[in-house]
């Protein structure tokens, strides 16, 4: 099995929740290691450059005005499949359609304010870490 790394955000929802220990407790719990993580408020320039690929659809403005509503927990993951993984964990987008005892599921209202972000690829998740983080905050891959 291959080792990836992915990227993880807990959004505003999950932190004002305060939901951030409990979803980076599973994370590790389930194979997956923390090898950065940060917590910062985004900008609105941020959140747009960071959700681009949605920019002609009709949700944009309303995914970014909400990620820009409160602070977020960015984190990279490392470990063996941790796109697919992670993305397990996560659950479906919609809370409603996720399963019991996923991370949306437990804790996403619904399909707006659902948690968390995962990279859904590990072409974007290179491009999804790069974002948000340097090489140098990086720990080499083991």
């Amino acid at each position: 099995m291959a080792i990836e790394r992915t990227l993880s955000i807990v959004k505003p929802d999950g932190v004002a929740g305060k939901h951030i220990g409990e979803i980076l407790r599973r994370f590790e719990a389930a194979g997956l290691r923390i090898i950065a993580t940060k917590m910062t408020h985004l900008s609105r320039r941020e959140a747009e450059e960071f959700y681009y690929v949605h920019k002609e659809r009709g949700f944009f403005g309303e995914l970014v005005n909400y990620m820009i509503s409160g602070p977020v927990v960015i984190s990279v993951l490392e470990g063996e499949n941790a796109v697919l993984k992670h993305r397990d964990l996560l659950g479906a987008t919609d809370p409603k359609k996720a399963d019991k005892g996923t991370i949306r599921a437990d804790f996403g209202k619904d399909i707006g304010t659902n948690t968390v972000h995962g990279s859904d690829a590990v072409d974007t998740a290179k491009f999804e870490i790069g974002h948000f983080f340097s090489g140098c905050e990086l720990h080499p891959l083991k």
